[in-house]
């Protein structure tokens, strides 16, 4: 499929259980933005620490939704009334993929690598009903390859969701050669009762969104370690000169520096393009444990509020 317009569904799955995999930054924001719009939500991780962050991470999500939508209630979404019960207790926190058994659509928000995504949609092609859609939250990977693990290709699909997911109303939706029309209309439907829109755009490395900002966030950090500018400086330049609303840094602190990296190693891998190869700072910051606002400290410091080059 190449329609690359906004398209609208079909009646969403508003039915059963929605699914989501992994607890990290994007599977804790997915699974708000499910829990908000009034879906029953099993959230699956096999790192006990994430687990065990979660159910906070939800709950201070959920705070700032309120505060930034006060006519809102407790569990109101925007994909229609207030449901009786609050979000959290609508959600299960498991480490067993079994418990996405009865899920009638599931989002994938695990590590971005090949391997970890192709036994993770194996297994679920193998544990879910025939009907369920599979949609992968990857940054870079092409759909194809995890759609061709299973016995479902026709009903899988690419949902990347943006950081953070609750606050972005749009998401970029892939599809394969063997996507069909069914799912696509399933899957816009499913995001517009979470109250976003998908851009629906074809399979490739990166697909747009990341063929092209991830270059941008490697070029940003060679001009920082090249001594060209600082941090602050290169995305005071892209908000101020383009209007952007981060900078190309800031915005790669809040996706996640290890993201970032593991995505350019995507990109590299399924492209050969060197021009994917990681920037030696980029690959220093991850290696120090400085992954961007979730360690508190990238290419800026969010512990004191200050912005600062890192130090070569």
């Amino acid at each position: 499929m190449t329609d690359t317009a906004w398209r609208t569904g079909g009646s969403a799955d508003t039915a059963g259980t929605a699914g989501v995999v992994g607890a990290g930054v994007m599977g804790v924001g997915v699974t708000q933005c499910l829990v908000t719009a009034g879906y029953t939500v099993v959230t699956v991780d096999t790192d006990p620490a994430a687990l065990a962050t979660a159910p906070r991470r939800l709950r201070d999500g959920l705070r700032l939704h309120r505060l930034l939508n006060p006519g809102a209630g407790a569990g109101a979404g925007t994909g229609g009334a207030p449901p009786a019960a609050q979000p959290p207790s609508r959600v299960r926190w498991s480490d067993r993929l079994p418990d996405l058994a009865g899920a009638s659509f599931v989002v994938e928000c695990a590590r971005e690598n090949p391997a970890v995504k192709e036994a993770v949609f194996r297994e679920l092609d193998a544990l879910c009903p025939p009907r369920t859609v599979l949609a992968s939250c990857t940054s870079a990977i092409p759909v194809a390859g995890l759609a061709a693990v299973t016995g479902r290709a026709d009903r899988v699909l690419g949902m990347h969701f943006m950081n953070p997911a609750p606050l972005k109303d749009t998401v970029e939706v892939i599809t394969t050669p063997a996507t069909s029309g069914e799912t696509l209309d399933r899957a816009l439907a499913f995001l517009g009762s979470l109250g976003k829109r998908g851009v629906v755009v074809s399979d490739a490395p990166g697909f747009v969104s990341n063929r092209v900002l991830m270059l941008t966030i490697n070029e940003a950090a060679t001009v920082v370690e090249a001594g060209t500018a600082e941090a602050a400086q290169v995305d005071d330049i892209f908000q101020s000169c383009f209007g952007h609303r981060m900078g190309p840094l800031a915005t790669a602190d809040l996706i996640g520096l290890d993201t970032v990296l593991d995505s350019l190693d995507v990109l590299r891998q399924y492209t050969g393009d060197d021009r994917f190869r990681p920037c030696p700072l980029l690959v220093r910051l991850v290696g120090e444990g400085r992954t961007g606002r979730k360690s508190g400290a990238g290419f800026h410091d969010y512990r004191t509020s200050a912005t600062r080059r890192p130090t070569a």
